[in-house]
Parts: C-alpha cells; structure tokens; sequence
C-alpha cells in the first residue's frame, strides 16, 4: 500500500440523517475509486459501512465507518456515520479528526431534523460543508425544494455546483456549472459521457455560473480583481477561490447524486481530489496546553485516539489520527492522558469497514488503527519521544434516555455489568451508573433505540438475557416550616448498657439565614445560642446545618459529632420516600447522658429517631428533578408535541421558527420524560429530536407526594 503524505491525505466525515443513503453513497465512492470489484447493498447487508451483525437485524447504521478511497494522487479517508440521531456520539468522534463533512439529504424529504443538529456540529469544530442531494432519482424527489430548505437554513452561503435536468425515474443528465458542462449516464451508471450543455439549460446554467464565479471570488482580492477585469474565472481560478471558501466557511456547495444508480458519485470524488483541501490546509489542532500541533511529518508522533471498536477474536481495535510525525510498527509511544504509561504500536492497519490492512508506517494527518494496547481508551493521546502534550477530550451531549437494567439470571449480574463498561468503551454515549441512591444500574443513552441496541448486543454478542426496568426517580425530601422533637434511646441487657437522649429542632434552610434567637413551638419558647455550628455540603445538592446548642452540660460535646452522624444517616433515607433529604438546619437545644451508660453508638441512635420524628412534623414536602428540554420538530406537529408536553405536566417556555423547524423551550419533570423518546418519534415519523439538561428540584404536587410517600413504620 501506497504511503501518503500531508498534502495527499483528505479527511471526510459523511454526515446526514437517516435513509439519505450514506451507506450506499460510500458503497458506490468505493467501487468507483476501485477499492471494491461490486457494490454491495444494504438490503443484502454485505456493504463495507454497516457490516455489524445489529446493524444488519436492524438495517440502520450503528457504528461509524472508517474506508479509503485512493483517488489519482490522494488518498480520501472517509468515515460514514450513523444519521440517526440516537448514535450522534459518531458523528462528534468524526467531526475531531476529519477535515471536511459531506452532508448527504434525501431529496425526498429535504432538510430533516437530523442534518439540523449535525451542522452546529460543523461549526464547532470550523469544519467545511459540501451538500450533497441524494436520491434524485426517487419518485418524490424535489431537489428545487430541497435546496431552498438548504438556503433558508443555512444562509447565503449555499451555492449550487449542480443541478439535475430530470428528477425521478428518468434521472441521468446533471448539469455542472463549475465545469459548464453536462454529465450523462447509462442505466448503470458509472463513469458518464460529458456533453455540452444544450440551449435549453444554457440560459439557467449560465445565470448560475455567474453565481457560482461571484461567490468564489469574494474569497480572494486577486479574484476579485479579475472577476471585474474579465467578468469570469477560469475553472482553475474558481477551484482556488472555492477552496478558500470552504476553509473559511463562507461557502457551502451543493452537489446531486443516485447513489443506488452510481450517478453523479465520480463527479463528487473529482471535486473532493481537486477542490476539497488537504488536511494540511485547515487549521492546526491545539493540545491542551495551548501547544499547536501542525500535521509535519519530521516532527514528534503525536496520535490521538477516537474510536474503539471490540470483535471477537480480535478484542479492541483503537482508531486514531496522527495529528503530527511519522508512527511506525514497532514504536514506543507514551499515553500522556493516563499515568504515562507505555505502548508499543504492535500492527498498524489501514481500515476499510470490516477489513484491515497492514501498513508499515502511517504519516501526519493520516487515520489508522491499532490492535492490543492495555491502556487506551477514547480520547487519549500517545507521545513519540521529544513531546508531552495532551488533545482535548471529546466532548459529548448530555443522556436523553434511562433505564434500569438487570440480568435475567442474577448469576450473571457481574458478567453483565463487565460488558455495559466495555459497551461504554465503543460507545461512549453509553452511560453506565451504579447507583447507590437507587440501588439500580442505570443505563443512559441518546434514545430508546439507542438503548434497544445496547441490550441486543449485550443479549446476542454477549450471550446474556437482561431486561430493562422502569427507573426510579431520584426524588428529594425537604421541610416547610419549623417543628421540634426528642427522643430517648434506652437499653438495658446485662452489664453496661446504653443511653442518650437527644432534644432538637429542625427548620427549612436557606443561604445567609441567621440563626434566630429563639423558636415558638406549640405555645413554647425555646432559647438557643450557638456554641458550633457545622456546615455540611451534600453530595446529592443542598445542605445540612447541625448546630450545637447545649446548655449547661446536658450533653457532653464529643456526643455530638455521633448525633450528626445519626441525623446524616437519616437524610440519606429520608422519611416520605426513601429519598435523599437536603436543605435542613438542626439545632440541638438538649438532652440528657447517663455517666456510665452514654456512649456514641447511643447518641447517634437517638439523633436519628429525633430527627426523623421532627422531620415528619415540620410540613415535609417532596421535590422532584424538572430538566430543561428543546424540542425540535417539522412545524406540522408542533400542535400535537405541544400538547403531549402539557400532558407531561411540561411549562412551555417560548417557540422559535428555524428553517421549517420548529424549536420549542420547555421544563419538564424527569418523572414524566421516560417515555418521550419513542413518544415524540410516533408523533412525527421519527422526524423530531430533542436533548435535555437538568435545571432544578421543585415540589412535587401535593397528589403525587401522597403516591410516592412511603407510610411510616415504628423505628
């Protein structure tokens, strides 16, 4: 194999939502750069992308594609990822090491939800955008449509390379106004014949020609310049002024394409090879230290690692970039994001799909893969000698979805917990938690689907039946007013025995309230003044205020640190629910110690009897987690969502119009958003999307409170 360097490596992600046909669109890049004798397809499932055995029950992409097309004198490194939306963390893994995104539509459908949030993607990371309309030769195909969606979602910046002259079942004729001239092809596509363009397309291709020619000269002065002098561009001059327009995103080119027919798919390669820049055109990554890394060969290895894919018999196959210098079989290289630990790069592979194949070195800005290295996982970076930096981790969105999982089998409990970690290292969207509030493992992904395929491929990979179960909702106890009580704990058995008895008032905490100086209690006036006062920052949010209020010796004061360990234990179990309580200041006014009888173990007995007596008088009150969620959705459906948020008990906080994309701002009660993935894709054919992050805690209605409380037991 052919060793490249950084001006012949290009680096595509190939973006875009469900059933535009990325995988196809890759099948037919492959065949026509010769990588493959026959194209495959995904209804016999023996394409190069989508060649996991989930991905074949399901038929939809799961995991990101890595494959190489060798292109004239380029080497094109493209990664296909999953359009869905539930499998976005491939797409963010993507866009940290490739240069440029191939965005496909489905010219049936136009812009859909799913391009929508994967652009924003393109703009975090400063990458260029190439459109591609796929499926023209569908017979609901609208490409004039679809590339005013494009327009008014995306700006001004969107400009037409192509055009087709039929859509539907009679396409095979595109006109390319950057080449001013017309492709046609046979039924199978291929390689087409260039023909001039006839008289009844010259006039709409000459007009946007011009269009095209005004907008790669702004790029440039020189260009500019010329444009006025001669009012056109040669097809070189446009080449270097589209270039510059694509690196410095001001430039977005359309192109069409049959992918299923390998129509118009050598054209997009030829663009790719003359016009998309090479990795060591685009701006330098930056470690986090600040240091810039340009992709220089003769510099230190630096690799940074992106993927982790786990096959039987095979085990971790670890995906990278090398960001600078020269990796080669054999090398020694430092992990700078765990404990430095050594790795030696035993294989270098170059990948495509399913296969690998040997290499003996891999340069700057090339993507490989590497086997059996014990320490390196998704998002760390090897150092050669001569270098110590570390890339920035990825960085992905927060979990939409949950469930408790369990194994069918209780025995098989520790097995299946080793393959959620190791799912977690494919995937690193797949949140693992075992939680000890819940006494549930919790699973947390981008969707019900993406959780679906979770537990496919822990029950078919893994050979263990597991099920998921309803989650329980991390609820918060708190009070409403102020209350008091006491408690004696008293027990005699032979020999010593125990005593403590513990007075103390409780009251709602809130930052900066003075303690007061008195309490009014049930006709009673209590005195207190602060001998201690502890202040203890929860885990789970909120506080505990223990005060030390004894007079006169009542209790001894090395008995306190016992009571508060008592109340603690309490506030970990709260009363209603069983839920953590937060937000509570103790004062303990009194008690009484018996000289030989008194002991730790008492006191703590009895501060968590008088607390929990207290807690219970003082207006207890649930709070439930409500979470911030944006819904995107097709603007005819924004009735039905809007309604079946408000059945969710959902605050509609405002609506804003993006494109033919509705985005709506709402908060809602995490106890209500269970089902609201599967619910939200019935409404809207799989066309909406949403993502959440957490807010606040705020009371539960008094209906439900009396749901969830638990009925209080003798202690």
């Amino acid at each position: 194999m052919n060793i490249y360097g950084k001006n012949e490596i290009k680096n595509i992600a190939i973006l875009g939502s469900s059933g535009s046909g990325k995988t196809t669109l890759a099948e037919a890049m492959l065949f026509e750069g010769g990588a493959i004798s026959k194209r495959g397809s995904v209804q016999d499932g023996n394409t190069v992308s989508d060649h996991f055995p989930v991905e074949k029950e399901y038929g939809y992409s799961v995991f990101s594609t890595l494959f190489s097309v060798p292109w004239k004198e380029w080497k094109i490194n493209f990664i296909d990822c999953p359009g869905s939306d539930d499998f976005v963390g491939n797409a963010i893994s993507a866009m940290q090491v490739t240069d440029t995104a191939l965005m496909v539509v489905n010219a049936q459908y136009g812009v859909e939800v799913g391009l929508v949030n994967q652009f924003p993607y393109t703009e975090r990371f400063k990458k260029p955008v190439i459109f591609l309309i796929n499926q023209i030769d569908n017979e609901h195909a609208d490409y004039d449509r679809t590339v005013d969606e494009l327009k008014s979602s995306f700006g001004s910046k969107v400009v037409l390379v192509q055009y087709p002259v039929k859509t539907g079942a009679d396409f095979n004729e595109v006109v390319d106004v950057l080449t001013m001239k017309m492709y046609r092809w046979g039924p199978q596509g291929g390689k087409p014949d260039v023909l001039e363009i006839p008289d009844s397309e010259k006039a709409k291709a000459d007009e946007l020609h011009k269009a095209l020619v005004e907008s790669a000269a702004e790029h440039d002065e020189h260009l500019m310049e010329l444009f006025f002098e001669k009012e056109s561009l040669t097809e070189d001059e446009m080449r270097q002024g589209i270039r510059k327009g694509l690196i410095s995103r001001d430039m977005f080119p359309i192109f069409c394409a049959s992918a299923a027919k390998d129509m118009c798919v050598r054209r997009t390669l030829e663009f790719i090879g003359n016009i998309v820049p090479c990795t060591d055109k685009l701006e330098a990554p930056k470690a986090t230290d600040g240091t810039v890394l340009p992709p220089d060969e003769n510099a230190p290895t630096v690799l940074y690692f992106f993927k982790n894919n786990i096959e039987p018999h095979v085990g971790d196959i670890l995906y990278f970039k090398v960001i600078s210098g020269t990796v080669r079989e054999g090398d020694d290289l430092t992990n700078t994001t765990h404990n430095h630990d050594k790795e030696r790069i035993s294989q270098l592979l170059a990948p495509y799909g399913p296969s690998r194949e040997r290499v003996p070195e891999m340069k700057a800005g090339d993507i490989g893969c590497t086997v059996k290295l014990k320490t390196v996982s998704v998002g760390d970076t090897l150092c050669g000698k001569g270098i110590d930096v570390q890339l920035p981790q990825i960085e992905y969105p927060a979990p939409k979805f949950r469930r408790a999982i369990v194994a069918e089998n209780q025995g098989d409990t520790e097995k299946m917990n080793a393959a959620l970690y190791r799912m977690h290292s494919e995937d690193p969207t797949w949140v693992i938690e075992q939680s000890k509030e819940l006494k549930q493992t919790l699973v947390y992904g981008q969707g019900e689907f993406h959780l679906r395929t979770l537990k496919w491929r822990i029950e078919n990979n893994e050979k263990i039946p597991v099920k998921y179960l309803e989650p329980k909702i991390p609820y918060r106890e708190t009070i409403t007013k102020v209350a008091r009580a006491d408690y004696r704990h008293k027990k005699q058995s032979g020999g010593a025995g125990q005593f403590g008895e513990v007075h103390l008032i409780v009251e709602p905490y809130t930052e900066d309230a003075p303690l007061p100086a008195s309490y009014k209690i049930g006709g009673q006036e209590y005195k207190v003044s602060a001998k201690d006062t502890q202040v203890v920052d929860l885990d789970w949010g909120g506080k505990l205020v223990v005060v030390n209020s004894i007079v006169g010796g009542a209790i001894d004061a090395r008995f306190i640190p016992a009571i508060q360990k008592g109340i603690m234990e309490r506030m970990e179990q709260g009363p209603l629910t069983g839920s953590y309580a937060r937000d509570v200041r103790v004062v303990i006014y009194d008690g009484k110690m018996h000289p030989v009888d008194s002991n730790e173990l008492s006191f703590m007995l009895a501060g968590r009897h008088a607390f929990a007596d207290a807690f219970r008088n003082a207006g207890p009150k649930v709070l439930e987690p409500i979470y911030e969620m944006k819904v995107q959705i097709p603007a005819e459906f924004l009735g039905d969502v809007m309604s079946d948020l408000q059945n969710r008990r959902g605050l509609i906080l405002g609506m804003e119009s993006k494109g033919g994309y509705e985005e709506l701002n709402a908060r809602v009660p995490l106890s209500e958003i269970s089902t609201y993935s599967t619910t939200l894709s019935s409404i809207t054919g799989g066309r909406g999307s949403f993502s959440l992050k957490f807010a606040d805690y705020e009371l539960v209605p008094q209906e439900i409170q009396e749901k969830i409380t638990i009925k209080p037991t003798d202690e």
